[in-house]
C-alpha cells in the first residue's frame, strides 16, 4: 500500500476520532464481579443483631435525637460544575450544637514507613484548622512514636490537646462482638495497613467516640459542624454499585449502636481478605442496607467532595496535588490566591484526601504549597 493510500485511510479515521472527542463526553467504567459473589456479599441482607434494642448508657441519645442544623444529603450526585463544593459551603462554618471536647483519632503503622514530613503536614493541618481548645487528638500506632522528634514538637506545643498512644486491639475490642476473635490478630498482617486500619478506626471510635481522620489527609477547615451527625463518606461522585462508601473521615459517638452492629457483621462474617476493603467500604454498605431493611434511620453519607474533591471527572475534580500547576484546572478555572480554588479550600470542602502516595512530594510553589501549607505555617509559626 502506498503512502498516499495509507493517508487516505488514516486521515478520515483521525478526523472522526477528533470529532468524537470534541463533540461527545464519553464516560466509561468497567467493573467485573461474579454473580454468586454479588448475591452473597451485596444483595443478601441479614437481620440486625439487636444493638438498637439495647443501647449502651454511654451513647449520647440526647445528641443523637437532637434537631440538626445542617443538611448533609443533597439528594443528587452533584457531578456538574461546582455544585458539590457549593453544597459543602452551606455547612458551618461553626458548629451549632454543644461540643464539650471533641476527640479526633489518627493511626500510623510504624513498621511499614517512618513517620516523616508528609505525615507531619497532616498534623499541622489539624492544629491549624480545628478548634484546639475544644479538641483532643490521639495519634495511635502499633509502635512507640513518642520519641520521634517531629511528633515531640507537637506534644510540647499542645500538651493538653495532643496525645500519642500504642493501640491495644484486644483491649479496645473487649465487650464487643469481636472480643476474643482470632481475626483481631490476623488483621495486623496486612502489608498495606488497610484491614488493620479499618479495624482500628472502628475500635477507637467505639471506645472513645469522635472523628477518625486518615493520615493521608490535609484538613482545610473545622470538622466540628459535621459532628451533629454520625457519618461515613461517599467513595466518589460515580456512585459505584459495589463500593459506594469510604471511611477516610468518619464520625460516630461513643458506643454507637451503628458500630455495635458493624462489629456483629465482622464477627459473624468471613475473615477479611488481606489488602482488601472488606472491613471498610463493603462493611459500611452491608450495615447501611441492614439498617434500611429494619426501618432504622442509617448514618449519614457525606458527599464525595467534602473530603475527596479529586475523585470525580476532569471538569470538576480538584487538581492533582502532586503535579505542578497547569495554566488552568477544570473548566478554565485558575490557581491564584483569592480565586475559585482558594475559596473552595478555605470556605467549602473540609479536607483534601491524598490517597497515600507517600513517595510523592508537593511541588514547590504549587497550589497545595501556596494555598494550604503556607497558610498552616502562618497560623502555627515554626512548628
Amino acid at each position: 500500500m502506498s503512502i498516499g493510500s495509507l493517508l487516505k485511510c488514516i486521515l478520515p479515521l483521525l478526523a472522526g476520532v477528533l470529532c468524537i472527542i470534541t463533540l461527545l463526553d464519553i464516560q466509561l467504567s468497567l467493573e467485573i464481579y461474579t454473580k454468586s459473589w454479588i448475591q452473597k456479599e451485596i444483595k443478601h441482607v441479614e437481620p440486625l443483631s439487636g444493638c438498637f434494642d439495647n443501647i449502651s448508657p454511654l451513647y449520647n441519645l440526647t445528641l443523637a435525637r437532637a434537631p440538626k442544623h445542617f443538611e448533609l444529603h443533597a439528594g443528587t450526585p452533584m457531578r456538574f460544575g461546582l455544585d458539590c463544593y457549593d453544597f459543602a459551603g452551606t455547612v458551618g462554618p461553626e458548629a451549632r450544637h454543644h461540643i464539650d471536647r471533641l476527640t479526633y483519632h489518627m493511626y500510623w503503622r510504624a513498621d511499614l514507613l517512618p513517620f516523616g514530613e508528609r505525615q507531619v503536614w497532616t498534623l499541622r493541618s489539624f492544629f491549624a484548622t480545628q478548634d484546639v481548645a475544644h479538641s483532643r487528638l490521639i495519634l495511635w500506632s502499633n509502635g512507640d512514636l513518642s520519641r520521634n522528634p517531629e511528633i515531640a514538637r507537637f506534644l510540647h506545643a499542645f500538651p493538653d490537646t495532643f496525645h500519642v498512644r500504642m493501640v491495644d486491639i484486644e483491649e479496645l475490642a473487649r465487650g464487643t462482638p469481636l472480643d476474643g476473635s482470632r481475626m483481631l490478630t490476623s488483621a495486623g498482617n496486612d502489608q498495606r495497613a488497610w484491614v488493620d486500619g479499618d479495624l482500628v478506626r472502628l475500635l477507637v471510635v467505639w471506645y472513645y467516640g469522635g472523628v477518625w481522620v486518615d493520615l493521608d489527609s490535609l484538613l482545610t477547615r473545622d470538622l466540628a459542624p459535621l459532628t451533629e451527625h454520625e457519618f461515613v463518606v461517599q467513595w466518589d461522585c460515580y456512585d459505584k454499585k459495589f463500593m459506594p462508601l469510604n471511611g477516610a473521615i468518619l464520625h460516630f459517638q461513643q458506643h454507637s449502636p451503628y458500630l455495635c452492629e458493624a462489629f456483629h457483621i465482622m464477627a459473624t462474617g468471613e475473615p477479611p481478605q488481606p489488602n482488601s476493603i472488606d472491613w471498610g467500604s463493603r462493611l459500611y454498605h452491608k450495615l447501611w442496607r441492614r439498617l434500611l431493611a429494619e426501618g432504622i434511620a442509617p448514618f449519614k453519607i457525606l458527599p464525595w467532595c467534602f473530603i475527596d474533591g479529586a475523585n470525580c471527572g476532569y471538569d470538576n475534580s480538584l487538581p492533582d496535588p502532586f503535579k505542578p500547576d497547569a495554566r488552568t484546572w477544570g473548566e478554565g478555572r485558575t490557581f491564584e490566591q483569592g480565586g475559585e480554588l482558594d475559596e473552595i479550600l478555605s470556605d467549602k470542602v473540609f479536607s483534601v484526601h491524598l490517597h497515600n502516595r507517600w513517595n510523592k512530594d508537593f511541588p514547590q510553589g504549587g497550589w497545595v504549597d501556596r494555598l494550604l501549607l503556607r497558610k498552616y505555617q502562618g497560623r502555627l509559626g515554626p512548628i
